[in-house]
């Protein structure tokens, strides 16, 4: 549910803890957290410790992470009101919390659009759960009686669960804390709002490998699961907690379902104290995932224009939105290296990336290259490579060859190939080549971009894009 009230603070500055002032408050407030029965006595000594030695923030993450009792589930009673879980766990589990609004309700429009947007094969492997966090029971028992009728054979065919959390399992919603001195109706909204999601992340921590927190009013792209998949399998081998699919609130945020557990307690725990989108960023600091992961185009889009928080307007959009945007590279699992001066930390990787990132390097001189070694080889069907950017389009590749190989072995500047055909020159800082599996005789090992000339200015290599003839499983035994 997309809050309107909170457009202020999209465009404002946020005022948030340091990291290391965020990390002490923690672990304070943990201690108070404690006495509620949530933790082990155990684990109260050992971060009581911690508090005593507090050496770096390193330590604290450390602490956080191994916390036993943040993988157990919390224990909840909840009211089946719609279909069961299946057995067999699922890819994807796409999560919804829905509460009464003043004026508009998009929860069928939300779920139409996840159905109506997956493909026969996709919708195998997709479970969503609804959860109704509304304390109006009657209102409750008419929403659910249409999705019934709606979607009764999405219930029957067990993609679809409508779940409730009873009123009783809630913390304290009265007294709560006025910070950012939001008024007392706000920080309630907002409190229970984070108790909603984490009894939501707490059900559906073993029912798929992946889960996907949207909100209740979101139209997909078409396709939303194999873009997903495809973007998984290219991070397979790199640390992520959350991956990112829209700019706004929390909708398209993905994690792995492992980390459900310690999220749920996390919001369950700092409940009052922030939004929920603020209170992800710390959660994903704490587990040590510094940057922001966001991919281009965005995969889901507001589209509420009244708010579930007093039903004010709320028109904003994400302008990445595409919706067909299944024109995702596949970029198969692949180690990059280059002989080519990086700048800072723009280093080879995040070429290779479909994040909003690239590498930069010194200018290169006649010879140099940049290869991506698969870790087995590919059937590639289509590379696209870019290199510049808007504000500094001099920053290409002035001359350049695209390269393919096979027969890799490993060599002092890292593993390469032994034998390369050469596709195409670049024209214009980018090349672009169709059909690749056709042309060539053989299944590709690396890809290799080299330099036919020097220059003087820097090069930035923004995009490299691969589609294979049959995309790489994201399932890894």
């Amino acid at each position: 549910m997309w809050k309107s009230a909170d457009k202020m603070r999209f465009f404002r500055k946020r005022s948030m803890f340091p990291f290391l002032g965020f990390l002490i408050t923690f672990l304070l407030f943990f201690n108070l957290y404690l006495d509620d029965g949530y933790v082990l006595e155990t684990e109260k000594r050992q971060l009581g410790e911690s508090l005593i030695h507090p050496a770096n923030s390193e330590r604290y993450v450390h602490t956080f992470k191994d916390l036993s009792n943040f993988s157990g589930t919390i224990n909840v009673t909840y009211r089946y009101l719609a279909g069961i879980p299946l057995p067999r766990k699922k890819y994807l589990t796409i999560g919804l919390s829905s509460v009464k609004r003043k004026r508009g309700n998009y929860l069928l429009e939300t779920i139409k659009s996840i159905f109506d947007q997956s493909s026969y094969e996709e919708l195998k492997e997709i479970m969503v759960v609804v959860h109704l966090a509304d304390f109006d029971l009657a209102w409750c028992e008419n929403l659910v009686q249409e999705i019934t009728r709606k979607f009764a054979h999405h219930i029957i065919a067990g993609r679809l669960l409508v779940i409730q959390a009873p009123e009783e399992f809630y913390p304290s919603l009265d007294g709560l804390k006025r910070n950012y001195n939001d008024p007392e109706d706000r920080v309630r909204f907002r409190s229970k709002q984070n108790v909603d999601y984490a009894f939501l992340l707490n059900f559906c921590t073993n029912l798929s490998h992946f889960y996907m927190m949207l909100e209740d009013d979101v139209r997909c792209s078409r396709n939303f699961l194999t873009a997903l998949k495809k973007v998984i399998t290219s991070r397979e081998g790199s640390y992520w907690v959350m991956l990112e699919f829209s700019k706004l609130g929390y909708i398209g945020k993905l994690y792995h379902a492992k980390d459900l557990p310690r999220l749920a307690h996390f919001l369950l725990m700092f409940y009052q104290e922030m939004p929920c989108d603020w209170l992800l960023i710390h959660f994903r600091g704490l587990l040590a995932q510094k940057d922001v992961i966001r991919f281009k185009p965005s995969l889901f889009q507001h589209m509420g224009y009244y708010s579930s928080y007093k039903g004010a307007e709320n028109k904003l959009k994400d302008d990445d939105f595409e919706e067909d945007s299944i024109d995702i590279p596949d970029n198969p699992p692949a180690s990059l290296h280059t002989n080519i001066n990086v700048f800072e930390n723009y280093d080879a990787t995040k070429a290779y990336s479909t994040v909003d990132e690239y590498f930069w390097g010194k200018p290169p001189s006649t010879g140099d290259f940049f290869v991506i070694v698969f870790g087995k080889s590919a059937k590639i069907s289509r590379i696209k490579i870019v290199t510049g950017t808007e504000d500094r389009q001099n920053d290409i590749l002035h001359h350049g060859a695209l390269e393919v190989g096979q027969k890799s072995v490993d060599t002092k500047q890292g593993r390469q190939c032994s034998s390369y055909i050469t596709l195409g020159e670049f024209k214009g800082g980018r090349i672009e080549v169709t059909n690749v599996d056709h042309a060539i005789g053989f299944d590709i090992e690396c890809v290799r971009i080299v330099v036919t000339a020097s220059q003087k200015e820097w090069l930035i290599i923004r995009t490299i894009s691969l589609w294979t003839t049959q995309p790489v499983s994201p399932f890894r035994k």
